[in-house]
């Protein structure tokens, strides 16, 4: 892709700032559902993304045509989107980042678009029809992903980047029922690899855990409803994080007033325990060494020892609120223009034993990932409700037994600020299955973080 010739065409046309992002992804998916395929697709786009700066307003337009006529087009759609802002929008300006040239690929041996279509299908038959001979399992749903993304961003500051991300991944889901009991639990695992990593692990053991545990809890109780003190694993703590705390550092939602986090750099916001970082390139987490305005995503710190250090940023939402550019402006696709997202969010480990965090604990719950539902937040106050997978009671100090149904609640400054142990065992997942979804855009991410203890969490069950 000629980028620098979009560039040339926008200067001519008067603008003051362009820049251009063009995508290749290819992406497949492979489904059997409870001894059916039901699903085998590829899905491959090939576009471009523009944005100009033209009096000081801004303005975005894309094609999928990479013809020189649709080209020129889109730029002048630009200019027109801009033109049109001026009359009711805001002037944007961009602050200064790093002018950058680089190409860089995630590592991977095999190119999952270069394996066998039957070699996937055989494979995730084979794991799907043995789950479902297992006595009590009722349906489960087996699959395969890969994706391959390539993306170039360049503008007229000088900047070119081009960077090859190539992930993979399986899940399986376990529907059990005993009578009218019925318990459904999902898991994935995903990596910044290639066809390697379905090669390289065992996933008929893989699906008959998560068999075992749907039919083992599918026969466990709910817990007493009440608060407690609690022990997170690295799951939640990913997803507790992301989704309750991460949002609302990004600057655009606190630029819009919409943050609990406004106003408070600074301050306390978390235990001085809590370390919480942002960072592109991470064992476990999502490749993103850059963001989708060039700008290096280097390890941000968000919250030191409890204290709120900083935003994420865009270059526009650092050059309004008076921060620096973190490199946490992404976007879905190229046909989109970038949001402030966050990338791999999680929180640094400290010095206990996972064991350790139990031992003081009378009575309370080990709350587990695995599982988990999803849930909903309220980023302007803070709150969070998490369906959780199937955990445990604490009883003396000892992990006890299974329970299911298990629902977590509160104000997420309040939880952070109730962390009185961290264990070492830092764990970043990412998914080639979804991502996170913001203003109708959905991006890969990582989250996670190791075991914690939090002195008292609202508890939902029985």
């Amino acid at each position: 892709m000629d980028v620098d010739t979009v560039i040339k065409l926008g200067i001519r046309k008067g603008v003051n700032y362009i820049d251009v992002r063009y995508q290749d992804r290819f992406y497949e998916l492979v489904t059997y559902d409870t001894g059916n395929l039901r699903e085998y697709s590829i899905s491959k786009s090939i576009g471009l993304g523009i944005r100009v700066l033209y009096n000081g307003f801004m303005g975005f337009a894309s094609t999928n045509i990479l013809t020189k006529e649709s080209i020129e087009k889109a730029v002048d759609r630009a200019i027109a989107c801009a033109k049109a802002s001026s009359i009711a929008g805001r002037r944007r300006e961009l602050i200064e980042a790093p002018i950058l040239k680089d190409k860089v690929k995630s590592v991977f041996k095999v190119n999952p678009i270069d394996v066998d279509p039957e070699v996937k299908v055989k494979l995730i038959k084979e794991v799907n029809g043995n789950s479902i001979k297992r006595n009590g399992i009722k349906s489960a749903i087996t699959r395969i992903g890969c994706e391959v993304d390539r993306r170039i961003y360049a503008s007229s500051e000088g900047a070119y980047i081009e960077v090859t991300t190539v992930l993979t991944g399986f899940s399986h889901t376990a529907v059990a029922r005993i009578g009218n009991v019925m318990e459904r639990v999902h898991d994935s695992m995903s990596s910044v690899a290639g066809y390697e990593f379905i090669e390289g692990n065992d996933w008929l053991s893989f699906a008959e855990e998560v068999d075992e545990l749907a039919l083992k809890a599918v026969e466990a109780k709910t817990p007493p409803a009440g608060s407690y003190p609690v022990v997170l694993d690295n799951r939640i703590v990913g997803l507790l994080l992301h989704e309750a705390f991460g949002h609302a550092t990004e600057a655009d939602g606190v630029e819009a007033g919409a943050s609990v986090l406004t106003g408070k750099i600074g301050e306390k916001v978390a235990s001085e325990l809590v370390t919480i970082v942002d960072e592109g390139i991470v064992e476990g987490g999502y490749f993103m060494p850059y963001d989708d305005e060039g700008v290096p995503k280097k390890k941000t710190i968000v919250v030191e020892n409890g204290v709120l250090k900083t935003y994420l940023h865009s270059r526009y939402t650092a050059k309004t609120l008076g921060g620096k550019p973190t490199g946490n402006a992404r976007a879905q696709d190229c046909f989109v223009p970038p949001l402030v997202r966050q990338t791999n969010f999680y929180l640094m480990p400290r010095d206990y034993e996972i064991d350790e965090l139990f031992e003081d604990i009378d009575f309370g719950i080990y709350v587990k990932g695995r599982g988990a539902m999803g849930g909903e937040v309220n980023t302007s106050v803070g709150t969070f409700t998490f369906s959780i997978g199937p955990s445990y009671i604490i009883r003396k100090g000892e992990v006890s037994e299974l329970v299911r149904g298990v629902i977590i609640s509160g104000m997420i400054l309040e939880t952070l600020k109730e962390v009185d142990a961290i264990a070492k065992d830092l764990t970043i997942t990412t998914s080639v299955f979804g991502g996170c979804g913001k203003g109708g855009q959905r991006v890969r991410v990582g989250d996670g973080g190791p075991h914690i203890r939090v002195r008292k969490m609202t508890i939902g069950g029985r």
